[in-house]
């Protein structure tokens, strides 16, 4: 009995040895491919600070309280939007260019992900912008504030 413990035990550490090792490598690869992922998505980001057109949305009920890309739940009564363009922590200026309503929000989340929007707004952007009975509007997009890959911040083109 005390030989086939013994053997079992050999065997085991014998697994583990070969499974640590080979657990450590999948674990840096992971780690390097989640990199290069980050760094390509970092790479397709807008940080000229130039005003952009296209077609808003806002966050619908199913969103409240989800984790944004930031890590902070969405709050419906918050100045929040989602950019699938402008860098995480951009502030910018959406103004409704069907009635001139306008109104600061902060990029904290990524989205939308519907063909031809360019960002979501929290339903009390949205409320403010004049949005909520249509869903939808066209709107100008101008960055305020736009932080740079290096950790500075850069003024919009057509910061006030």
């Amino acid at each position: 009995m005390k030989r086939l413990r013994a053997f079992v035990c050999v065997i085991l550490s014998c697994c583990v040895s070969t499974a640590y090792p080979a657990h450590e490598k999948a674990s840096a690869h992971q780690h390097h491919r989640h990199a290069k992922a980050k760094s390509a998505h970092e790479s397709g980001l807008d940080r000229s600070g130039k005003p952009r057109k296209g077609e808003a949305s806002y966050y619908g009920r199913k969103f409240y309280k989800k984790k944004m890309a930031d890590g902070t739940h969405m709050n419906p009564q918050s100045n929040v939007a989602a950019s699938k363009t402008l860098p995480l922590g951009t502030k910018a200026r959406v103004t409704n260019l069907e009635n001139g309503n306008s109104d600061v929000v902060e990029i904290k989340d990524r989205g939308p992900y519907v063909k031809d929007r360019i960002v979501d707004v929290s339903p009390k952007t949205a409320d403010k912008l004049g949005i909520k009975k249509d869903g939808t509007a066209p709107v100008e997009v101008k960055p305020i504030e736009l932080p740079q890959a290096d950790g500075t911040v850069k003024p919009g083109v057509d910061a006030r």
